[in-house]
């Protein structure tokens, strides 16, 4: 039996935070290693099980703090079939391990969670593939079986609903959407935008959301920017600002803090973090003219320091601060 809450509060219009670029700090701050970018992999022993309750904590103390909702997001970004087989998991390993990932949230909901941070919890689901480059595009009942078996042990765990972040393309987005709706769970989706605010597939953001809601019937709750740097995307939401239904669409936002495009991140050894008050400026200008993007957290290059003074930049009480 599901345990998750049919009424979003992220849906509302107060501002809910997200966690910052998980890999970015299990690699560049904390020093793991994680074959595939597999942050789930960590589940394996109870050193690494710590190490993301920690991770996790960390950003929930924020958002609990600053009387903000919060978006506990599970580190099965890498917990599917293909990526898992890399690694050498089988499909029970794997249900077990995306099993373990929503257990873990559960006991930092209880530990975190205040009637002034409602704290939300989502099965993180990632692309078959690689998240720069939509490579084999998979048609969508390809992509509803492929996403299947995923979403639906992340059901059966109790999530408040799935999100799946870094698709390149439409067609994946559809199959994700139907595959939740088919099992009885909210969905998000989050695109991947390259430096022309477009996805890696060529789409527009618009085209994208407009394809996905089409093909679904408006089936996930919201949709989302991912892996890219405001200045990367503030032209295609300023275009959609001159009209259609779709911009209210897009309701959170997971920046990146560095300003390289991705085959220049691939390339790249060091880390590039930005500035966090850069980019908690930049945040602020876009909810100045897009105030219904309330859900904000961060991607590539980022970590705490840059959620919280996204936080601290943008109201908890989903006011925006001169």
């Amino acid at each position: 039996m599901t345990k998750y809450r049919r009424n979003l509060p992220q849906l509302e219009d107060e501002v809910f935070l997200m966690d910052g670029g998980i890999e970015t700090t299990l690699i560049f701050h904390e020093g793991m290693e994680l074959p595939c970018f597999a942050a789930f992999d960590l589940l394996r022993h109870e050193a690494g099980t710590e190490t993301l309750r920690r991770y996790h904590a960390r950003h929930a103390a924020i958002a609990r703090d600053n009387g903000s909702g919060f978006i506990l997001d599970s580190a099965t970004w890498r917990a599917n079939r293909d990526w898992g087989a890399k690694l050498g998991y089988s499909l029970r390993e794997l249900d077990l391990a995306n099993t373990k990932a929503i257990d873990l949230l559960f006991d930092l909901r209880a530990a975190f969670e205040t009637a002034g941070s409602p704290m939300v919890i989502s099965g993180c689901v990632g692309p078959r593939g690689d998240g720069y480059d939509p490579g084999a595009v998979m048609s969508p009942g390809e992509a509803t079986t492929y996403h299947i078996r995923q979403i639906e042990v992340l059901a059966v765990a109790g999530v408040d609903l799935v999100t799946a972040y870094t698709l390149t393309n439409a067609n994946e987005a559809i199959g994700v959407a139907r595959a939740a709706g088919a099992v009885g769970v909210p969905s998000a989706i989050s695109f991947t935008l390259e430096t022309d605010g477009r996805l890696p597939s060529g789409q527009t953001l618009r085209d994208a959301i407009e394809t996905v809601d089409r093909a679904t019937g408006q089936g996930p709750a919201y949709y989302m920017i991912n892996c890219a740097h405001p200045t990367h995307f503030m032209q295609a939401l300023d275009d959609g600002a001159a009209g259609g239904a779709w911009i209210t669409r897009l309701r959170g936002v997971r920046a990146n803090a560095s300003r390289r495009s991705h085959a220049e991140l691939d390339g790249s050894t060091d880390l590039d973090d930005g500035d966090p008050v850069e980019l908690a400026l930049q945040y602020r200008d876009m909810r100045a003219r897009f105030p219904h993007i309330t859900i904000l957290g961060g991607c590539c290059g980022t970590d705490h320091r840059h959620i919280e003074r996204i936080c601290l930049t943008c109201a908890a009480d989903g006011r925006v601060l001169a």
